[in-house]
């Protein structure tokens, strides 16, 4: 799809796309909230709009004929769960391989509530050296992207006092259905 036709349908739609460049040419990308189906064609839009080469993870079942090929084209790429590395391990070796390589992760792992965010999108960016890019979709005032970029410390309370400020006024599609902005505790 190309960059016009992209930023077409988002006005068409009455949404606007604001993006900030990475500063480098790699990164974690955090999307936050994701609590609707609607956020997926709103991310390949964004996505189009700037011509930001930004991947997603998924299970590798995705990937299978009809549609495994339209998700590839899409910038998905497959995760073997069942590997020992794990999606970690996997993406870490792919951030090693790569000379540019751009990953997004919803950190709610679903589109339902739950109480506490997933912390492979921290420990993939920890282990891989990479900076993250706050990417979101806020239904309250129509807008798409990513507009800030982060190095987290290694000091989970305080990186996640930064994630819980920057999200704050970010409006899900079902605010009830947002995940709490804390990692669970073992």
């Amino acid at each position: 799809m190309s960059r016009k036709l992209a930023a077409f349908v988002l006005r068409l739609i009455g949404w606007q796309a604001v993006f900030v460049s990475p500063p480098g040419p790699k990164s974690v990308v955090m999307f936050y909230p994701h609590t609707s189906n609607w956020d997926f064609p709103l991310g390949v839009l964004f996505k189009a709009r700037f011509g930001f080469d930004v991947h997603w993870a998924g299970k590798d079942t995705l990937f299978r004929f009809p549609v495994g090929g339209l998700l590839t084209w899409l910038g998905g790429v497959p995760i073997n769960r069942r590997e020992r590395t794990g999606m970690i391990g996997q993406l870490v070796e792919r951030f090693a391989r790569a000379e540019c390589f751009h990953i997004c992760i919803a950190p709610e792992g679903t589109r339902s509530k739950t109480d506490h965010l997933k912390t492979g999108f921290y420990r993939l960016a920890r282990e891989a050296g990479v900076p993250v890019g706050l990417a979101f979709v806020d239904y309250g005032s129509r807008r798409v992207g990513i507009e800030r970029w982060i190095t987290l410390s290694g000091d989970e309370a305080a990186d996640l006092a930064v994630l819980r400020d920057y999200y704050q006024n970010k409006k899900a599609y079902d605010p009830a259905r947002a995940g709490d902005i804390v990692f669970l505790r073992r």
